[in-house]
């Protein structure tokens, strides 16, 4: 431990630093803080000094380090022995006004504000009970709260309870919560974000069938008539057949209002079908959109992002887990996150040079062309295979015949994107999100262009075709699409990517195991997706069957992962990535099918001889037909007034789009905004940085300065000792001699 005269020379040295390096002169206690504060360089400072400052930034830490170890023995040695400090003092008074100001807070307030202060946990736990205590002791002189009062406090207790209850719940019932951990640890954050987008959408399609399923399937059971048909096999395959005369189907829907008994409520088959689809979509709507900004919320616009969340990952541990496999789980995926985190620093620094620039221009625009040719070429072969359908159905009457055009758009599917990973090898992008990027917006332009074009072949060719229940002919259609998407998928995964693994791994080992292919398997649930809400006007049973295959296509593909797959060569983070899968759900797909119901509701003919809206000449006029029955009763005008004003009016949508996009560019400039103050602080604490240094150094050169000032003054008075003679040295040795001898008789004495 030191002294105080050797705190005491150390705080002069502080203080008799020259002017230019600090502006005055500092106390005992300010200059304590200095040193204190200097000594605080974070990760982030130290970070920032390049190689050749390592040797200086090591001398900060062990000076610092060293001065406060000196500091804090002086400081506890002045205590120990009930010296009072001016810093004790001031640490007191403000202990007391802190403790003032806690007790008028409400407990939530009060557990905020003492979580926030910078204090170790042992800490924060007195400062509470003190609190408390003195709490109780004025709790005398407080009034009593009133009755309301007391009731508003425990609803929210109570609320905020349940909410935490609720919470912990949704956790524990959560899918494959664990699984998903393990695939986060061993591949990263990108393979995640497919399995965490086939999760949401898991979740998506078990709420629309549960709507589905309760307003318009179980009222239809109520009055359904026996199925005389008999059940073959093939109908699993065809959709057709037995499944005709089923819930599954538009045209099995009866058009008549339902009444069961005299007196009883009537339940309209017409409304309650084209209100739930609408309920559906609309509720569709707002959740893309709520999720859409969410997700950009979290992964744009909040300041953590754009540090990488570094400081979560090294400094912060979840003590509560203390299960092995859960800490080594952990533990990997720390390892993953860091790892991602440190390989996007090193591809944002890579710089290319002009030839290189134009060479990797020239590849991209190469691939771009070949490949908006090769979705060109086969969005027209679609169109005439489904042009030509018809008559070939006509001359074929086998029942598997219909198979065919699902099974060639099928191929396409499977073929076309695996020709587009491909162009990876020529376009050689150094951000593996810019290239999943690319292969997103490809397919995505290829599978929305068939499905458009499907859809066109729909709506002018089947539905105008006079067929007996054109709608039911459609749902067939897209059941097929779906189901035969489905076992292409499954095939691809069980034999694919399995004799991929072979090849690699026995006959051409210089390929090894391939990586997973985020963009054409995320491609393929939206595709899915997008003939699931298409398809649900015409097939309500289509969000039951997409639950089936999207929770066998978890584990197949989690499966098929674990044993066919290897890390990305490249780790990068992936957290932006749901919003951009959502965004594409959104739009093409979603718009796109809003754009596909609308001209069937309110432009095509129902079939006159099945479903719920025979008869009529549109859909929309079940509708129209309504609000005029409702305009007729006085207590529903204002139903009529809200369908003339808002639903039925285009300024109504008009103002309610002008909204949406001030509120997204609201949001954008948000962004930017934050993204200019965190480029801003960065170099703050850069230069922050840079002037410790700077201090440690001139620190460190006054007390090289001083040493040898010592060191020559101590020189000089021993060769001014030696310069007498040998007569002055005996003389003084005598003397010094004596001297030495008297001193030991007077400890001797006073022993």
């Amino acid at each position: 431990m030191l002294s105080d005269d050797q705190v005491n020379e150390i705080i002069i040295e502080v203080e008799n630093v020259p002017s230019r390096v600090v502006p005055e002169k500092t106390p005992v206690n300010s200059s304590f803080s200095m040193v204190s504060s200097v000594s605080d360089v974070n990760v982030t400072d130290s970070q920032s000094f390049s190689s050749p400052h390592d040797k200086k930034s090591k001398q900060l830490l062990r000076f610092s380090t060293s001065l406060n170890e000196s500091f804090s023995q002086a400081l506890h040695s002045r205590r120990s022995v009930g010296i009072d400090t001016p810093c004790t003092s001031h640490e007191n008074i403000q202990g007391q006004k802190l403790i003032a100001s806690l007790i008028p807070m409400t407990s939530r307030d009060r557990i905020k504000a003492i979580r926030n202060q910078p204090r170790t946990m042992e800490e924060k736990r007195n400062l509470r009970k003190m609190v408390d205590k003195e709490k109780s002791k004025h709790s005398h002189r407080m009034l009593e709260l009133n009755c309301c009062a007391q009731c508003l406090s425990s609803i929210s207790r109570a609320y905020r309870r349940s909410k935490n209850s609720l919470s912990e719940l949704l956790d524990y019932i959560s899918l494959w919560q664990k699984t998903l951990k393990v695939i986060g640890s061993k591949f990263g954050t990108s393979v995640l974000s497919y399995f965490n987008f086939l999760r949401w959408l898991l979740k998506f399609n078990i709420f629309s069938f549960i709507v589905t399923f309760s307003f318009i399937i179980i009222p239809q059971f109520t009055v359904a008539e026996k199925n005389t048909l008999q059940f073959t096999g093939l109908e699993l395959l065809t959709g057709a057949g037995y499944f005709r005369d089923t819930v599954m189907y538009y045209g099995f829907y009866t058009n008549s209002t339902i009444r069961h008994g005299n007196g009883r409520a009537s339940y309209n088959m017409q409304l309650a079908y084209i209100f739930t689809i609408g309920a559906c979509l609309i509720i569709c709507f707002f959740s893309l959109l709520f999720s859409m900004a969410r997700y950009f919320r979290n992964n744009f616009i909040n300041p953590h992002i754009y540090s990488r969340g570094i400081a979560k990952l090294i400094f912060c541990w979840d003590f509560t887990v203390t299960n092995e496999t859960a800490v080594k789980l952990r533990q990997k995926n720390l390892s993953t996150e860091i790892r991602e985190n440190l390989s996007e620093i090193l591809q944002e620094n890579v710089k290319l040079t002009l030839n290189q620039q134009l060479i990797r221009l020239s590849a991209h625009l190469a691939a771009w062309v070949v490949s908006t040719g090769v979705a060109v070429a086969c969005c027209v072969a679609v169109y005439y295979l489904a042009e030509n359908n018809s008559e070939f159905l006509k001359n074929h009457k086998d029942p598997g015949a219909v198979l065919l055009l699902p099974f060639i758009v099928s191929c396409i599917n499977l073929a076309v994107p695996r020709l587009y990973s491909l162009f990876r090898l020529v376009e050689r992008y150094e951000m593996p999100r810019h290239e999943v990027y690319t292969l997103l917006i490809r397919n995505i332009f290829l599978k929305i262009s068939i499905i458009g074009i499907l859809c066109y072949y729909w709506l002018n060719i089947v539905a105008q075709a006079g067929e007996e229940c054109w709608e039911t002919l459609i749902g067939q259609e897209i059941y097929r699409l779906l189901l035969m998407d489905f076992v292409f998928s499954l095939a691809d995964s069980f034999l694919g990517e399995f004799l991929r693994r072979l090849i690699g791994m026995q006959f051409m080992t210089s390929l090894g195991l391939q990586e997973f292919d985020i963009a054409r398997n995320v491609l393929e649930l939206i595709y899915a997706q997008t003939l699931v809400w298409i398809g649900t006007f015409f097939c309500l049973l289509l969000p039951f069957i997409q639950m089936i295959t999207l929770f066998i296509m978890f584990y197949v593909k989690n499966i098929s992962l674990m044993m066919n797959f290897q890390p990305p060569s490249k780790a990068w983070r992936a957290s932006q990535m749901m919003t951009f899968f959502i965004f594409l759900l959104f739009f093409p797909s979603f718009t796109g099918v809003l754009c596909t119901l609308a001209i069937t509701i309110w432009r095509l003919k129902p079939s006159a001889d099945c479903g719920p809206f025979r008869g009529l000449p549109f859909f929309i006029h079940s509708i129209y037909g309504w609000i005029d029955s409702l305009s007729k009763r006085p207590s529903y005008l204002w139903v009529v007034w809200i369908y003339q004003n808002l639903i039925g009016s285009v300024h109504f949508f008009f103002i309610l789009t002008l909204i949406v996009l001030i509120i997204t560019y609201l949001y954008w400039q948000i962004t930017e905004g934050r993204k200019i103050m965190i480029r801003l602080l960065h170099e703050q604490i850069i230069n922050e940085g840079k002037d410790k240094m700077f201090l440690i150094e001139k620190l460190t050169k006054l007390q090289d300065m001083e040493k040898r000032a010592n060191t020559n003054s101590f020189t000089q008075e021993r060769r001014d000792v030696e310069q007498p003679g040998a007569l002055y040295v005996r003389e003084h040795d005598a003397a010094f001699d004596l001297r030495f001898r008297r001193s030991v008789q007077e400890e001797n004495s006073k022993a």
